[in-house]
């Protein structure tokens, strides 16, 4: 696969708000050093700060004043001519107050964006669910590269979050029904903020224990049910420990997924004792195909994991990982994307 340009991949890490050290920063001194004019520079500013997603949903704004001042510093060290755009920008963002709120955009490979509000904070409101994770990126990826697994099938997904990874596979897979799930009243809210946003719309009377009657974004949604064939969406309140068999049932899923739920003890054997209600009440149904992302944090933790699968006689195996990189652009994460048979 051919590398995109330059100004692009700086584009797709910007509104993506990865790590500013990821940026290829080294092949930008090198072009600025051959060909010291100001176009090159131009070009990215217009791909990033100034971009129209920028502008109507921007990255934080210490990250955009970090990366403003960043890239005048290559800008300066080519003792070229000021370049007056430059400065700005980073005097329109310094005059900006600081929000809770931020946004990243990561884009598909037609270009299209999935936009997600995500709080500024790694753990806010007594939950990690608020921003997202890497594993979902890689999850995500994968079903990209994938999609025949998703294609026209009734997905679940545990442990949604935000909803980076389940809105990448209702533009990319085109499923037939999609169900986030999360269990945290803060998440939910969030995660159906971030469906909105992308321009689809929830089940009207389906969704399960919350209230999704939000404001905004309406226009968007709109145009975007009447130009896409839009999978059905569901929103729902799911307790791993709680959940009956009765509403599994009740959800049918073909396909089960989730990122990065595996980090904790007590987490894996209440997800291990819900995988264990969905074999159970499959009734004459095949059993759903089961895709867990896991970022290797602690090795004990992970090998847990696969010990109590193997306790419960569920099997599992290892997914190989791909070498291209959608959405992932600084070192590769510990990811690893397993197969569950339930």
């Amino acid at each position: 696969m051919a590398q995109p340009g330059l100004a692009t991949r700086f584009q797709r890490r910007f509104l993506a708000a990865r790590q500013l050290c990821s940026f290829p920063w080294p092949e930008l001194e090198q072009n600025l050093r051959i060909s010291p004019d100001s176009s090159l520079l131009l070009d990215i500013l217009h791909k990033t700060v100034r971009h129209p997603l920028c502008a109507k949903y921007p990255p934080s704004t210490k990250y955009r004043r970090s990366f403003l001042t960043e890239l005048i510093k290559k800008h300066e060290a080519t003792a070229a001519e000021p370049l007056d755009e430059l400065y700005d920008a980073l005097a329109d963002i310094l005059n900006e107050e600081e929000s809770t709120r931020s946004y990243k955009s990561y884009l598909l490979p037609s270009g299209e964006p999935v936009t997600l509000s995500e709080s500024t904070a790694i753990v806010s409101g007594g939950t990690t669910g608020l921003v997202t994770w890497d594993a979902a990126l890689q999850l995500a990826q994968w079903a990209i590269e994938n999609n025949s697994a998703f294609r026209d099938r009734t997905v679940l997904e545990l442990g949604s979050g935000i909803g980076f990874t389940g809105i990448a596979i209702c533009k990319t897979c085109h499923p037939k029904a999609y169900v986030f799930s999360d269990c945290h009243p803060a998440v939910l809210q969030e995660l159906a903020e971030n469906i909105r946003l992308n321009g689809f719309v929830l089940e009207p009377g389906k969704t399960r224990h919350i209230q999704t009657e939000l404001q905004g974004q309406e226009e968007e949604a709109t145009n975007y049910q009447k130009t896409k064939l839009n999978p059905k969406l569901i929103v729902a309140e799911l307790d791993w420990g709680s959940v009956t068999e009765k509403q599994l049932l009740d959800l049918q899923p073909d396909v089960v997924i989730a990122a990065d739920v595996v980090y904790d003890p007590e987490i894996i054997l209440a997800l291990i004792g819900m995988l264990q209600k969905l074999a159970a009440c499959r009734a004459a149904r095949k059993a759903p195909e089961v895709y867990i992302a896991v970022t290797v944090r602690n090795p004990d933790t992970y090998h847990l994991f696969q010990a109590e699968l193997d306790k419960v006689g569920i099997g599992w195996q290892i997914i190989p990982a791909h070498s291209n990189s959608i959405f992932l652009y600084d070192v590769q994460p510990n990811v690893t994307i397993l197969q569950l048979f339930i």
